[in-house]
C-alpha cells in the first residue's frame, strides 16, 4: 500500500488526508473515497453494523453521513468534504467487520463527488498531522 506512518500501533497511510474525527479521504480524480482510520476501528472494537447514506444525497462537510454500530457504541461518520454521494460500500451490509479487518481498503464507506474540494481540502490533516493527534491521545 506504499508508505505509512505507524503511531502507537496505529497505521496511517500517507496516500490520503484525515480529519480530527478519524475519517480518511483518498482523492481519486473527481472522486473522494471516505472511510474511518485504523485508530477509529480499534476504539470501536467489533463492528456489527453500518448505516449508509443514500446514493445521490448531497452532504455538507461536517455533517453525519453514516453510522457505525459496534459492540461498544454507535459512532457517527462525518463528511470530511461537501459533495454528492456517488457510491456506498454495499459489502458492509453483509460484512460490517471489514471496517475492522481492512479499514483503508475493503472497509471504505462512501465515495463522494466533492463540490468544494479546493476550498475544503486545506482543512484536512496531513498524515503527519493526524499522527501527531493520535500520539497526543495515547
Amino acid at each position: 500500500m506504499g508508505d505509512e506512518i505507524v503511531v502507537e500501533g496505529y497505521v496511517i497511510p500517507k496516500d490520503r488526508l484525515y480529519t480530527g474525527n478519524d475519517e480518511w479521504v483518498k482523492i481519486e480524480g473527481e472522486r473522494a473515497r471516505i472511510g474511518v482510520t485504523d485508530y477509529a476501528q480499534k476504539q470501536l472494537k467489533d463492528v456489527v453494523g453500518v448505516e449508509l447514506p443514500e446514493t445521490g444525497r448531497t452532504v455538507e462537510k461536517g455533517e453525519p453521513i453514516a453510522t457505525i454500530d459496534s459492540i461498544k457504541t454507535a459512532a457517527e461518520v462525518y463528511a470530511p468534504l461537501s459533495g454528492q454521494v456517488l457510491e456506498v460500500n454495499e459489502k458492509l451490509q453483509e460484512s460490517p467487520e471489514l471496517i475492522n479487518t481492512d479499514p483503508y481498503g475493503e472497509g471504505w464507506i462512501v465515495v463522494i463527488k466533492p463540490s468544494k474540494l479546493d476550498d475544503e481540502k486545506g482543512s484536512l490533516l496531513t498524515p503527519e498531522k493526524y499522527a501527531e493527534l493520535v500520539k497526543k491521545r495515547e
